[in-house]
């Protein structure tokens, strides 16, 4: 028998049926936060009867199957990408680009720009670059990345990523003594400063008899490029049994990981000047809303989207520095029930705000 949202699924089917979606996106085979949030939109369409196309140069459904929980990636074509194949985008009825800072002309009918980084050089709107997005709308991932593509003259439809329903199953399970980390080992950009939190922890448990029990597990994708980084951090660790790496964790596994977990740390922002490089703070939070949901009390620093959608104190912890992180984590381990209190409110705010119903209704009003 089909479940409610199959059934959903199906009677909405052929609303765009021989409608063609193509999307290109340069950072595609990072298979990232941002990376499943513009898949996330291009399934609401297949969702809908339209033909996805991918342009790539290698067919990446399996890997994009094992890392996001999107049903439609088994039925997207790949098509190789090059001067051809972009030539036949007047065919196409909807056209999304993730742009590295380049653009260029589409002859699709409807062409969105999804932007996932609020770095000012990406978004030069030269007399050329104008020209060339003349067809063009622009989607903001988030709030805060809004809020800068508007002071450099862009206004975007903001379309945040929905959390996944089976992160608020059974998130009342017995917890473990685990402080959980999820972000991709790499040092650039929006690091997620893995070293500074295995720092902090080692500090946690020093001035700190309730943690000495802790386990730290750092989770998220490694590619072989930051590979000399991630020794770095294994040789920081320096064979401290409470300290777990978890490299290209399983979608399954850093679900129950969610689940296990007592805390959840999110450093990226810290020591940023954010004024002056926004594109280094965190655009979203998704890996701390996925905590929330899953009954995570998710500390998180004070700076880019976090700072948005937190409520300090209510559905999780804001934290400017080290210090004060650890005086608030010594708090709330003490007090049970204000613990229980923000992670009761922090999942009804992540499941009323942020669920794939209301994700799926943005995109049919304002894109399809």
């Amino acid at each position: 028998m089909k479940n409610d949202k199959e059934k959903d699924r199906t009677s909405r089917g052929s609303v765009l049926k021989n409608t063609k979606v193509g999307l290109y996106n340069p950072y595609l085979d990072v298979l990232g936060g941002g990376e499943k949030h513009i898949l996330s939109i291009i399934q609401v369409f297949a969702e809908q009867g339209a033909e996805i196309s991918i342009f790539w140069n290698k067919n990446l459904t399996k890997a994009a199957s094992q890392r996001f929980s999107l049903h439609s990636i088994n039925t997207v074509k790949w098509l190789p990408l090059s001067l051809k194949t972009l030539q036949t985008l007047w065919t196409f009825d909807f056209f999304f680009y993730v742009t590295d800072g380049s653009y260029f002309f589409s002859t699709a009918k409807k062409n969105f720009v999804f932007c996932m980084v609020p770095d000012k050089k990406l978004y030069n709107l030269n007399l050329l670059n104008r020209l060339k997005l003349w067809n063009y709308k622009f989607i903001s991932n988030s709030p805060y990345t809004t809020k800068w593509l508007i002071k450099w003259g862009i206004n975007p439809i903001t379309i945040p990523p929905y959390i996944d329903d089976k992160l608020f199953v059974n998130n009342s399970l017995k917890k473990e003594k685990i402080i959980l980390s999820v972000g991709r080992f790499f040092p650039h950009l929006h690091s997620k400063n893995q070293e500074k939190i295995i720092e902090t922890f080692k500090l946690l448990k020093r001035s700190s008899d309730a943690f000495k029990d802790y386990k730290l597990i750092l989770a998220g994708g490694l590619k072989n490029e930051d590979k000399k980084y991630f020794n770095q951090l294994k040789s920081l660790a320096t064979n401290d049994s409470s300290i777990i790496f978890n490299p290209n964790v399983s979608l399954d596994e850093l679900y129950e990981l969610y689940k296990l977990s007592n805390y959840f740390w999110h450093f990226t922002g810290l020591g940023v000047d954010e004024v002056n490089h926004p594109e280094q703070v965190e655009h979203f939070g998704i890996a701390p809303l996925e905590a929330i949901a899953s009954g995570c009390l998710a500390f998180c620093h004070n700076s880019g989207g976090p700072k948005e959608i937190i409520k300090d104190g209510q559905t999780g912890i804001l934290f400017n520095n080290v210090k004060e992180l650890i005086k608030k984590m010594e708090v709330v381990e003490k007090d049970n029930k204000l613990k229980t209190k923000i992670i009761t409110i922090g999942v009804k705010y992540v499941k009323e705000n942020f669920n794939y119903q209301l994700f799926r209704e943005k995109i049919l009003k304002t894109i399809i």
